[in-house]
């Protein structure tokens, strides 16, 4: 049996490529699914790569939000779980596109040198504000550890 036709002789139809939506922008991909064209070729096959690509997505991103109280990668696993749904679902798609937007944004708009000069000084006054208290910690109670060693 060949890729363009079925047992019953008929010639199947491959889908025809979906167009491009969001802002036009080159280099963004198709939306849609990125499975292998047999898969997408039988409704039943599609639908059953579907859940399984929802199942194995949902078990990462729960994963990541386990990770988020807990030690471990939370985030970067979270998004981890989006870009596995992004591989078939259209809405995960367009999650990751805004996520990334937005992370590029963020990502301008701390390097500008304002923001990074505003950002140095807030920080360089906290690390003086914590050495302070720390300081005046240890002049008041001292330093004690925690254990006691017999020579």
């Amino acid at each position: 049996m060949d890729a363009e036709s079925d047992e019953r002789g008929e010639v199947a139809v491959s889908p025809a490529p979906r167009p491009a939506t969001g802002d036009g922008r080159s280099g963004e991909r198709v939306l849609g699914s990125r499975a292998p064209a047999y898969i997408r070729s039988s409704r039943v096959l599609h639908l059953s790569w579907q859940v399984g690509i929802f199942v194995v997505g949902l078990a990462v991103v729960g994963a990541g939000i386990v990770m988020l109280p807990l030690p471990g990668p939370g985030w970067l696993v979270i998004f981890g779980g989006m870009a596995i749904w992004a591989t078939e679902f259209v809405w995960a798609q367009l999650v990751l596109r805004w996520t990334k937007r937005k992370v590029t944004e963020a990502t301008q708009r701390a390097l500008d040198p304002k923001v990074r000069r505003r950002n140095i000084i807030l920080t360089t006054a906290g690390l003086v504000i914590v050495a302070v208290l720390v300081g005046v910690y240890v002049w008041k109670f001292g330093i004690t550890m925690p254990w006691k060693i017999a020579r």
